[in-house]
């Protein structure tokens, strides 16, 4: 088959057009499992779709016909309540059915409404203890490189997760082991279910602690496909030996507008009109970008 040749920058922008796609096919499917149950942390999915789509359409090595696949880069959803968003993401990478979706959070479904490894093909943890994953994944990439197994260990978290300890102890073991195939992912919304993030337990300045502790530190605009995306290849292509944090600022019902504009908590309210109406308002934006 013939192929045209494309500058680097021609085969960046068609990239990005793709993972724009991605992101909203995430997006529209998160919201077709939130209406199939009428709640779900649908906030928190739209918000990290945009990191998704960069992971699943651009960033990770994996195969959908093989979840279990050795030389397999491991994404470990450490926000476990975040599974509604990471479920679209497996099924845009064909890992899960388009059509299992209609189970979600159903009795026996693959797809419970908080990610369990045991139930889910692509779930590496079960994330509903908050604040375990990066010291996971600080064993996973210890044992891989045990193993002399090259795969990446990418840990998706969310900024309330910064209040537990043992975050910071793994933070500082990754650091000390050398990790460079450990890159971590901090959603940084500012909510949890106690209130605001930054008032919980102020976490400021972000990137100096990181950095502190030893990490390459690499802070970006959450919902900026091209931004999230600079940022993976650059930790992921980045020499040495330091693990990579990338704190990504999101925004909570990105891309659906009147959810984006509700007055945010932990778990927020959508009537059941309102699932048709964002479905049918992202359609309407994503083909106007289309146009």
């Amino acid at each position: 088959m013939h192929t045209l040749d494309l500058s680097p920058v021609e085969s960046r922008k068609q990239l990005l057009s793709k993972l724009a796609v991605d992101a909203y096919q995430i997006r529209r499917y998160a919201l077709r499992m939130g209406e199939v149950q009428g709640q779900g942390y649908i906030a928190q999915a739209l918000g990290i779709a945009d990191m998704l789509a960069v992971a699943y359409g651009h960033a990770l090595s994996y195969r959908r016909d093989d979840p279990k696949w050795e030389g397999r880069d491991r994404f470990l959803l450490s926000h476990g309540h975040y599974a509604i968003g990471f479920y679209a993401a497996l099924i845009l990478a064909g890992i899960l059915p388009e059509d299992e979706l209609e189970t979600y959070g159903s009795d026996d479904s693959r797809l419970p409404m908080s990610g369990m490894a045991s139930y889910t093909p692509g779930m590496e943890i079960s994330g509903g203890s908050l604040g375990h994953g990066l010291a996971i994944g600080v064993g996973m990439a210890l044992a891989l490189r045990h193993k002399e197994n090259p795969a990446f260990v990418y840990v998706s978290m969310s900024d309330g997760e910064l209040d537990e300890g043992a975050v910071w102890e793994a933070a500082l073991s990754a650091a000390h082991h050398g990790l460079g195939r450990l890159i971590n992912l901090v959603d940084i919304n500012n909510q949890q279910a106690d209130g605001p993030s930054s008032k919980v337990l102020g976490f400021e300045p972000l990137a100096d602690k990181w950095q502190a502790f030893g990490w390459h530190v690499q802070e970006v605009d959450g919902n900026d496909l091209e931004a999230v995306l600079g940022a993976f290849d650059r930790a992921r292509h980045l020499e040495g030996d330091q693990p990579r944090v990338i704190l990504l600022r999101t925004h909570m019902g990105c891309g659906v507008d009147f959810l984006e504009a509700r007055e945010k908590n932990h778990f927020i309210r959508v009537d059941e009109h309102e699932w048709q109406q964002a479905i049918e308002y992202l359609d309407a934006q994503h083909q106007g970008a289309q146009a």
